[in-house]
């Protein structure tokens, strides 16, 4: 029977700072989009770190992002969901003489 879970990450649980392959596993992306994100500067915030400058991510801050993700998506936040915000009155266009 083959092995249904998925391969464990190469990064320590605990690691607080991850590489972008490790990243992009975490938030269950390729790393070519990772990779995309950071050159059009989109996506969770990242940095250069060490000698040969490896690009990182901070893993609390990718928590945050992915908070924030939740936060902007109508499907998951009622306050946007334009389903719930009343109907607005609407005015006349006509003026009486």
């Amino acid at each position: 029977m083959p092995n249904s879970l998925p391969a464990p990450s190469r990064a320590p649980i605990g690691a607080a700072f991850l590489t972008l392959k490790d990243a992009a596993e975490y938030l269950g992306l390729s790393p070519q989009t990772l990779y995309v994100w950071r050159h059009r500067r989109q996506g969770p915030p990242s940095f250069r770190m060490g000698p040969r400058g490896r690009v990182m991510y901070r893993r609390e801050t990718l928590d945050a992002w992915i908070r924030d993700q939740e936060q902007a998506d109508s499907r998951s936040n009622t306050a946007l969901n334009p389903v719930s915000i009343p109907p607005q009155q609407r005015f006349s266009r006509t003026r009486s003489a």
